[in-house]
């Protein structure tokens, strides 16, 4: 009866020092914490986020008022209205996206054939109304004017997978 307690106070204390040797090797291992607000970790070229369109680099919108993007939209949420111009060609007068129905499919992004309407990198954002959620066409463009090289960017590296 001894021999076994002898045994089972030696598997006791080797499965200690095991467990004490890992918890000493992820004690002083880098930590996996990230300190949010100061530090962000990376984010997928993939990664839907805000809304944006976009514009060529001669300043026109890309937007050709296809409606592909509402036609596709599940939700709903995007609203577009057009109007030929002057060369024959058709611009959008209104394209308004509700941010509160969005359900960030991307399908939106998928159906545009000149990636004009594209989901950006901001995941922070927020708002004190839900009116500040209604996106017109000018907050649009200026999101689009903001992140355009990272949009450019995150397009190029998705090229392969579309």
């Amino acid at each position: 009866m001894a021999f076994l307690d002898r045994t089972a106070r030696a598997i006791f204390f080797w499965e200690f020092l095991k467990s004490f040797g890992l918890s000493l090797r992820y004690f002083f291992a880098p930590k996996a914490t990230v300190n949010y607000p100061f530090e962000k970790g990376p984010i997928s070229p993939r990664f839907r986020g805000e809304h944006a369109l976009r514009r060529y680099p001669n300043g026109e919108e890309r937007c050709i008022a296809c409606k592909l993007c509402e036609a596709v939209c599940p939700a709903q949420a995007i609203t577009i209205e057009a109007e030929p111009r002057d060369d024959g060609s058709r611009r959008t007068t209104r394209y308004d996206i509700d941010m509160v129905k969005c359900i960030y499919c991307g399908l939106c992004q998928e159906a545009c054939p000149v990636d004009a309407i594209v989901e950006g990198p901001n995941f922070e954002y927020s708002t004190e109304t839900r009116e500040e959620l209604y996106y017109n066409k000018e907050k649009l463009l200026a999101n689009g004017d903001r992140w355009e090289r990272e949009l450019a960017r995150n397009l190029e590296l998705d090229a392969p997978y579309r």
